[in-house]
């Protein structure tokens, strides 16, 4: 025996709805023009000019009603359209009390729109990371490589100075030595913060583990790190969102959570890449609960590469960032 099918109820077609109105109502004049006596005399009585502008106006009443009503889907159609974020991953729906042939196809074609929109977004933006990133490769190049030969020239030079004059002048050149090589080491700290080295040379694990390394010694705080041993190839600007939200996440724990120790996590599990950064501070105060410029940042840097990033409690207190980016499977 072959399997009943349930087919879809056939859906009246705007068009369809505006002329089956204005048919029965047409119908309904017929039929009060057929049924009641109706006379005009000429020149017209006021009783029968009552009676007809009465009549009009119930019928203007009732057509106004029944387009208003036939019409009534495509202005919630035209309100869900002004809710449209082009920065989320939503569709436009229609309720299937509404649904009509002609705005099913609109959704359709609009929702389509929308994902052409939204991926050529994507790659915009990915080309301009690419773009900030090359030109912070450059700035950090240019810092270590001529600023910093410099500076040290001019310390090994001021040393030199020293070793031949007064005791006096010994004292103050070694001063500035001093903070030469002070500045020389904040020069190295912005390059490496500009473009890190280990992000290049050695991958992506490498280079988190220098980050929360750095930011442990930095802050005196404890860096636990649970990375998986083998992650799936990721493309560059998977690996630079990665790091730039982790830098940032664990830049916002050195300055606001007060916490002594926090942990971070890299894993692949369920076709995704997740980042998770979490710490035993005090949380977010109310007063920076909105969108910081940090945040705001790691949220659009997310939207890149199609992630998805969540800031909230962490697992006892504090704040925990989690940053989810699914893979391409092939």
């Amino acid at each position: 025996m072959r399997p009943s099918s349930h087919r879809r109820p056939r859906r009246l077609t705007v068009v369809e709805r505006v002329l089956l109105t204005s048919t029965a109502l047409l119908a309904l004049i017929l039929a009060l023009l057929i049924a009641t006596p109706v006379t005009v005399s000429a020149p017209i009585r006021t009783g029968e000019l009552i009676v007809l502008v009465a009549a009009f106006l119930v019928l203007l009443a009732v057509n106004v009603a029944s387009v208003r009503r036939t019409l009534s889907p495509l202005t919630r159609f035209a309100a869900e359209l002004q809710e449209v974020d082009l920065a989320g991953d939503a569709q436009i729906t229609i309720d299937p009390a509404d649904e009509t042939p002609e705005l099913a196809a609109l959704a359709k074609a609009f929702n389509e729109m929308l994902a052409r929109l939204r991926e050529e977004r994507r790659a915009g933006a990915r080309a301009a990371l690419l773009a900030q990133e090359r030109e912070r490769l450059r700035v950090a190049q240019s810092l270590h490589d001529e600023a910093g030969q410099t500076l040290t020239a001019v310390a090994l030079e001021i040393e030199r100075m020293a070793s031949t004059g007064s005791q006096t002048d010994r004292a103050r050149m070694t001063a500035v030595v001093a903070e030469v090589h002070q500045t020389l080491a904040e020069i190295r700290r912005i390059s490496r913060e500009l473009r890190p080295e280990a992000l290049d040379d050695l991958g992506l694990v490498n280079a988190l583990i220098a980050l929360s390394t750095r930011i442990a010694r930095q802050g005196g705080i404890r860096v636990e790190r649970d990375f998986d041993g083998e992650l799936p190839p990721l493309g560059e600007d998977v690996e630079l969102v990665v790091y730039r939200v982790a830098q940032e996440a664990l830049t916002n724990v050195l300055r606001h959570s007060g916490a002594r120790r926090c942990r971070i996590r890299l894993t692949h599990e369920g076709g995704k890449l997740v980042l998770a950064v979490a710490d035993e501070g005090v949380g977010m105060p109310a007063e920076r609960s909105g969108e910081t410029i940090g945040i705001e940042g790691m949220r659009e840097r997310a939207l890149l590469v199609g992630g998805r990033l969540t800031i909230g409690p962490g697992p006892g207190s504090g704040t925990a960032v989690t940053l989810a980016i699914p893979l391409e499977t092939e």
